[in-house]
């Protein structure tokens, strides 16, 4: 996988996602983020718990800031995007999506309605000080 290449993952909203009314609450989207995050990373080999165990690493949200466009609401089926934008060596800037749609359609992804965006940076720190560490070669290999 190139550094700026799109990774999707497919998200059903549930009853327990919405408000009252049916609509994704607002905090909800975070969930998303995270999950299409985790998977993308493991897509790419990198497995958290594993990053910590064996090489004392985390990966922690320095920045996070939220665009919301668009509703999403009960049942919706919903594609997430992790799209990494700048590679440093501690950390990873990535554009994230929300776009309403059926994981048959992520190959159209860009075309499908867009509810929400996230750009976010993602720190790797060690995890006896939380102090900034490399990121894992592992990773950086994979990247490109």
């Amino acid at each position: 996988m190139t550094s700026n290449r799109a990774f999707v993952w497919p998200v059903r909203v549930y009853w327990e996602d919405t408000d009252a009314g049916g609509v994704v609450y607002y905090a909800n989207y975070l969930k998303f983020f995270e999950r299409a995050r985790t998977e993308w990373l493991r897509a790419l080999g990198v497995e958290q718990q594993r990053t910590a165990e064996r090489q004392g690493l985390l990966f922690v949200v320095s920045s996070a800031q939220l665009r919301y466009l668009a509703s999403a609401r009960l049942d919706d089926a919903l594609l997430v995007s992790a799209t990494p934008q700048r590679i440093g060596g501690a950390s990873i800037d990535l554009l994230q999506e929300v776009r309403r749609g059926d994981p048959e359609q992520s190959a159209a992804f860009a075309e499908l309605p867009l509810l929400t965006t996230l750009q976010v940076r993602v720190a790797c720190v060690s995890a006896d000080g939380m102090r900034p560490a490399r990121l894992p070669q592992q990773l950086l290999e994979r990247l490109g």
